[in-house]
Formats: C-alpha cells, sequence, structure tokens
C-alpha cells in the first residue's frame, strides 16, 4: 500500500491531529477541516499538544517505574516527536513495541520512521480498532502476550460511537492479556460547549467522526483495573513536569489515566 492510495480529498483524523501538533504530514482539505474546528475551540491544539505530552509521560512511567517492556499502541496516528518506541526504549533499550492504525498515509511514513534500537523491535499493524482479534493475533508476531504488555488508546476510543461496543474493544484487547499489564488511555469529555460544537463541525466534514464521552464513560473503559495515582485526570494533571508550559493553566477537556489488570 502506498501514496498512491491515499485520497486527499476527505479528511483524515491522523492527519488533522497531525495538522494540530504541527506536523507536515497533511494535505490542506486536512488543514482546512483543522482550522475550522479550532476556530470553534482554540483549545483544540493545547488539548492535542497536551495528550501527547501526557503519551509520553505515561510511557516512561511503564517502561521505568511498571517495568514493562512490551508496548501495544493501538490508534498510533503519524510519527512525530516522541513516539512511543522512542520514549521506551530510551528507557528500556530491549523494549519491544506494536503500532496499529489503517491510514495508508501512516503505513507508508511507519514503514520509514518507526525504527528501532538493536536490542528491542517495532512492528506496525495495518488493523482497524474494531478488529481486536486481528490485533491480537499480529500483535502476537512480536509480542509475548503471555507477559504484562501496556495497551495505549490515546485519543482514539471516540471513533466507536457507542459507548457499550467501545467497552467491549476495549475489554476484548484486554482479555487474553496476563496480570501486571497496563491501560494508557485518553481522550476527550463532552464537558464543553465550544468543544462539542467543534467537534460537531468536523463530524460533518466528511471525516470519520470522532464522538466526545461523559467522564463516566471514560472511566468505564478502567472498569476491573486498578488505577495508577493520580487516577482519571485531566491531560495537563497526569504526573506533570515541572517545565510543563501547562502548568496552572485551566483544565482542557479530556481525561486521561493508566490502569493496572490485577
Amino acid at each position: 500500500m502506498g501514496l498512491e492510495s491515499i485520497d486527499t480529498s476527505i479528511p483524515h483524523s491522523a492527519r488533522v491531529w497531525n495538522h494540530w501538533l504541527g506536523g507536515k504530514d497533511n494535505y490542506p482539505v486536512d488543514r482546512a477541516v483543522g482550522d475550522q474546528v479550532e476556530e470553534a475551540f482554540p483549545g483544540i491544539v493545547t488539548a492535542a499538544k497536551t495528550s501527547r505530552r501526557f503519551l509520553g509521560r505515561s510511557v516512561r512511567f511503564l517502561a521505568g517505574e511498571a517495568g514493562i517492556r512490551q508496548f501495544l499502541d493501538v490508534g498510533t496516528g503519524l510519527p512525530t516527536v516522541g513516539n512511543t518506541h522512542e520514549v521506551a526504549q530510551r528507557v528500556a533499550p530491549e523494549a519491544r513495541i506494536v503500532y496499529v492504525d489503517n491510514d495508508p498515509l501512516v503505513l507508508t511514513h511507519a514503514r520509514a520512521l518507526l525504527t528501532s534500537t538493536p536490542e528491542g523491535a517495532t512492528r506496525y499493524v495495518d488493523a482497524d480498532l474494531g478488529d481486536p482479534e486481528l490485533i491480537l493475533r499480529e500483535a502476537a508476531e512480536l509480542l509475548d502476550l503471555s507477559r504484562p504488555v501496556a495497551l495505549i488508546l490515546n485519543g482514539v476510543m471516540g471513533h466507536v460511537a457507542d459507548t457499550g461496543k467501545a467497552r467491549g474493544i476495549v475489554s476484548d484487547l484486554l482479555a487474553p492479556l496476563p496480570p501486571g499489564s497496563y491501560l494508557s488511555l485518553s481522550d476527550g469529555t463532552d464537558t464543553d460547549e465550544a468543544s462539542v460544537e467543534a467537534h460537531r463541525r468536523y463530524n460533518e466534514s466528511g471525516a470519520i467522526p470522532y464522538n466526545l464521552r461523559s467522564p463516566e464513560g471514560i472511566a468505564s473503559f478502567f472498569e476491573g483495573l486498578e488505577l495508577v495515582e493520580p487516577g482519571l485526570v485531566s491531560f495537563t494533571r497526569w504526573r506533570p513536569e515541572a517545565t510543563s508550559p501547562w502548568v496552572g493553566e485551566p483544565d482542557v477537556p479530556g481525561l486521561c489515566g493508566v490502569g493496572r489488570k490485577p
């Protein structure tokens, strides 16, 4: 699959997200939609950047304090600064990472950019979030699913409209993972009127819709898991660095957390 299979007339969430993060791997249609959303909700860029910062902090925790050496990153998006394998292998060079996405542009860049340390390994799986069985089967080509794995779902579960179905997907992905595995998840909440309006515009753009959830809905993804301190909090409040530019700033309409499978 190559660039010839990319439809540049329809916006795609991975590329719009890349635009908000200041990346270059997007097209005019993605930038137009991203700018429309930002016009309705200027905080979307901060939300995207702080969600990405949470990803880095959570992976450092998982590879460091939690001792995890295997990562399954579903809905990874386009490679950018601070990818999961870069963060994890900086802490533990032997870490093994499987990325999952289903955008041809992501696939093209993943082949070129998702490299690894000599001690570790990375792999890219072209699969849809709604097919946990395929994801796990492909992931098992690189990961030992009898040993703890960190499942990462960063800003992706909103693509599943029905909360019950979304919980089922998370449950199916976690089910075969052994005790001591972790879930790291972040997603947007429906608690801010401007954010809700911005996402309504986005969903009317022709892109795959993204659905905000209530805090209770996001919390339900962690049922049966032991939440790591500080629990389920705004993106900026999960173990922030003292030098973070968002310390003391208002919370963004989103929640994130890390839970351990007992």
